[in-house]
């Protein structure tokens, strides 16, 4: 793959341009605010609630969505996933024009197709490797997190160069961008997020936690153990790899890894992980979830009702209260 860093973009692509970020949550706003601070012509779309409001606190030119499409070049969508399609038909499709350039951070509805741009505009992605608020962090301190790019329609001959201008813009080629596909980063995010990241991490961590619980060990020492140290380790991954954590670990802790890991996470839960990755690259996790949307989200809901009352939270919410300055 191409990792491309500042040298390899021009933010003179922007200028007399006007990006449009509709949406002015955690990513609209980091992303809004460094590509003003980098010079680039920045309008907010949204509709009248708190954020409207935060926007125009942060200075800048706030609209209605359809206002905001109307007016700007570039469209760089920042709305939750399941409220893409019906804010772009209803607010943003009738100024899809010859010329303008329809960008998002993520690629779910483009390639599942709830949203289809015409043929003759640019259609990009500009995503950042990062929560939000340590994207922001990282461009005030002078630097950037890591990013990717992907063109997925070219109509103007311009898209990826547009697309490195925006990544610049907000300081992602500082630390790197890699150029991708939009197929490439949604199925390999949605496959992260689900087997890795949220689903699997948060479950084990839950299995942890009940096991020592029910075996009598006291609950908040089992919320250290399983949970609180996990933020310890994945910092020593992310700052040397799984060798640096190896290093600074025991010995003790460091063997039993090789001997346990394995009998825990056995081959048929890689099995498991090759459906999940077929589920998602046939569609069938995004058709799930935009009929669990368009219904009200009622499974969802009920699900993190359900989270709230585990007795991982609580103890969770009781020791982390131990840690807040008085």
């Amino acid at each position: 793959m191409n990792l491309v860093h500042d040298n390899g973009a021009d933010l003179a692509v922007l200028n007399g341009k006007t990006v449009a970020v509709i949406g002015y949550g955690s990513q609209g706003s980091a992303q809004a605010l460094c590509m003003r601070d980098s010079g680039v012509n920045v309008i907010i779309g949204s509709i009248k609630d708190a954020s409207f409001d935060k926007a125009a606190q942060d200075g800048f030119e706030v609209m209605d969505i359809a206002s905001a499409a109307e007016k700007a070049d570039i469209i760089h969508i920042l709305l939750p996933d399941e409220f893409h399609a019906p804010v772009y038909k209803g607010e943003i499709e009738k100024s899809m024009k010859a010329g303008k350039v329809f960008s998002c951070s993520h690629g779910f509805n483009i390639i599942f197709k709830e949203i289809v741009p015409p043929a003759d505009v640019d259609v990009i992605m500009v995503a950042p490797k990062s929560p939000a608020t340590e994207e922001r962090k990282a461009f005030l301190e002078g630097f950037g997190v890591p990013g990717l790019v992907a063109v997925h329609q070219n109509a103007s001959g311009n898209a990826r160069e547009i697309a490195l201008a925006m990544a610049k813009s907000m300081g992602f080629t500082r630390a790197g961008v890699l150029e991708c596909t939009f197929e490439q980063e949604t199925y390999e995010d949605l496959f992260g997020e689900q087997n890795v990241l949220c689903g699997g991490l948060v479950d084990i961590m839950k299995y942890g936690f009940e096991v020592l619980t029910e075996a009598g060990y006291p609950a908040e020492m089992a919320y250290f153990e399983c949970v609180h140290e996990v933020k310890l380790i994945v910092d020593l991954i992310f700052e040397g790899g799984i060798q640096k954590m190896n290093a600074v670990i025991s010995n003790t802790a460091e063997w039993g890894e090789y001997v346990n890991g394995p009998r825990i996470i056995t081959p048929d839960v890689k099995e498991r992980m090759k459906e999940s990755l077929k589920d998602i690259e046939s569609g069938k996790f995004a058709k799930e979830w935009m009929e669990e949307a368009r219904n009200g989200a009622p499974t969802l809901l009920k699900k993190r009702e359900e989270l709230g009352k585990h007795a991982v939270e609580i103890v969770g919410n009781e020791i982390r209260s131990l840690f807040e300055k008085k």
